[in-house]
């Protein structure tokens, strides 16, 4: 390995490191701020209010997968252009046992906030079209991390696969 080649090595581990960390924070901050939020609007009795609170759960959950996304894309790099065991290993290892999987989306955590802020809108009595508006943005929610959390699962071997053309020198393939 090059110089060039290890400090760009230790760059791209040091970022997954970072970022990792970083993603964290933001799902704790973020759902920190959510709680304040909806606490704060729960007294409240316009159900649009809901809104709020609900927006800001999806940009936090936007972030966590935008972090999660780019860190897998960036170990995928490192196993393919420097094969990198641990990210090999990581990959082929998968889940030791039952129930210690780990949720890097956090996708459950974020479904029973997005259920709790839509608790408000139930307390309200709201009119029909308040419920149909605002049980349609929350289910809207659900539906994004249910797919979010599926696009995550072949990522991976997405990335892999095409990361392996980039270097065997294949021309990109467009959907």
């Amino acid at each position: 390995m090059t110089e060039r080649e290890l400090e760009e090595y230790r760059a791209l581990r040091r970022t997954i490191l970072e970022r990792g960390n970083v993603r964290i924070c933001v799902f704790v901050g973020g759902l920190t701020g959510w709680a304040i939020v909806a606490l704060a609007t729960t007294f409240v009795s316009v159900p649009l209010i809901t809104v709020i609170p609900l927006l800001l759960l999806l940009s936090t959950f936007e972030a966590v997968f935008a972090l999660h996304v780019g860190v897998e894309r960036v170990g995928r790099y490192l196993q393919v252009f420097y094969a990198d065991r641990w990210e090999q290993a990581a990959m082929d290892f998968g889940t030791p046992m039952a129930g210690t999987k780990t949720d890097p989306l956090f996708g459950f955590v974020f479904g029973v906030a997005t259920i709790c802020n839509f608790a408000p809108v139930l307390l309200a009595a709201p009119v029909p079209i308040e419920l149909a508006v605002l049980g349609g943005a929350h289910a809207l929610f659900l539906i994004r991390l249910i797919v979010a959390r599926q696009a995550a699962a072949k990522q991976r071997t997405a990335d892999l696969k095409r990361f392996q053309q980039l270097k065997d020198g294949a021309a990109p393939q467009r959907p």
